[in-house]
């Protein structure tokens, strides 16, 4: 059967299924950040790595104050939301520390703060999301041992998937990213986002074999002869995307394409949001700046409890013994600190004292 999807928003129409994989594609999943260095072959210019957006909460300050002020107020409500890097204590263990990363090559988020960039040299261990970002080979294998949850396995295309309009969209898409689209035909929708979410200096970036804050902070540490531990499989992460429905991924691809060359300044926000610490704003000026739409009420809560929640209890779980050992540097997606089901506060419940670092 043929399914059409076919919406025409504007910028601020855009509905929260793309704003939630953005945070998916930028935050939560390492195997996205690698796919689209795997898809990138094409030469990057200088003028392609030039990054363009303008910072949304800026705008919104001015244009819509009291819709600014109710962002800041949730935002200041999110416990945990304030800071990127954390203190981990507990009773006769050395400190260990936890940093909310960012899955980018943006030179400014690649630069560590100096106490965590100290943290980092001074540690025994690494945690990192999974290790097996370390050796592309590893990342291979787990994109082809579980074809079918990346792939159409059925015969199905992503043509037959879209009506004629959003392919040729799609087709325009990507080849104004050097990406043919007979590359990626039989890719299921939430893998061809993750080339389309990008903005062309994060894609030229990773053309030019600049590594993401992660893949850097792993890659020093084996360097220095440190031991590196991943909490996740890259299958275990394809497996959260895969879970959802084919319906969830496919507005999310139509919508990325819809927004266009508005990526560049959701990027940017985000980044410097990242940037300050505000990690608990970034939900909030996701809201701030598109409607309501409480037909997808359902489709938040389902990407937050498979892709963010459920991961947060694996991750802390599996870090637990870890930072038993003391004298350990963990690095895991920001948006999985934040929150009462976030990392903090799960390894708060194991016992650990976690406090904010300035």
């Amino acid at each position: 059967m043929t399914t059409s999807i076919s919406r025409r928003t504007s910028f601020i129409a855009a509905s929260g299924n793309l704003l939630l994989w953005l945070i998916a594609a930028f935050h939560m999943l390492l195997l996205a950040a690698l796919f689209v260095a795997f898809l990138a072959a094409r030469p990057a210019s200088a003028e392609d790595g030039a990054c363009t957006g303008r910072n949304l909460m800026n705008d919104l300050q001015q244009s819509d104050p009291a819709r600014y002020a109710e962002a800041v107020r949730e935002a200041e409500a999110v416990p945990n939301g304030k800071g990127i890097f954390w203190k981990i204590e507990k009773a006769g263990l050395a400190p260990s520390w936890l940093l909310g990363s960012m899955h980018v090559t943006d030179p400014r988020v690649l630069a560590l703060p100096p106490r965590a960039q100290a943290a980092h040299d001074a540690a025994n261990t690494i945690i990192i999301e999974s290790d097996e970002i370390l050796d592309e080979r590893k990342a291979t294998a787990a994109l082809l041992a579980r074809p079918e949850l990346t792939m159409f396995t059925d015969g199905t295309t992503i043509d037959k998937l879209l009506s004629a309009e959003d392919y040729k969209r799609l087709e325009a898409g990507l080849k104004q990213r050097g990406i043919p689209l007979s590359a990626v035909s039989r890719m299921r929708p939430w893998m061809i986002s993750s080339a389309v979410a990008l903005p062309a200096c994060e894609l030229a970036r990773k053309a030019k074999g600049v590594q993401f804050l992660d893949q850097k902070i792993a890659t020093d540490a084996v360097a220095e002869g440190k031991q590196v531990k991943g909490l996740e499989t890259l299958a275990e992460q394809i497996q959260a995307m895969a879970d959802l429905p084919v319906e969830f991924h496919m507005k999310s691809l139509i919508e990325t394409l819809e927004l266009g060359d508005k990526m560049s300044d959701v990027v940017e926000t985000m980044t410097d949001l990242y940037l300050s610490g505000d990690i608990g704003m970034t939900m909030p000026m996701l809201k701030a700046v598109t409607p309501a739409n409480e037909d997808q009420a359902g489709d938040y809560a389902a990407f937050e409890q498979r892709v963010i929640l459920d991961r947060n209890k694996v991750m802390a779980e599996r870090a637990a013994p870890i930072l038993d050992g003391g004298n350990v540097f963990m690095a895991v997606g920001a948006l999985h600190l934040p929150g009462q089901g976030g990392v903090i506060e799960l390894l708060r419940k194991q016992g650990f004292t976690v406090a904010a670092v300035n």
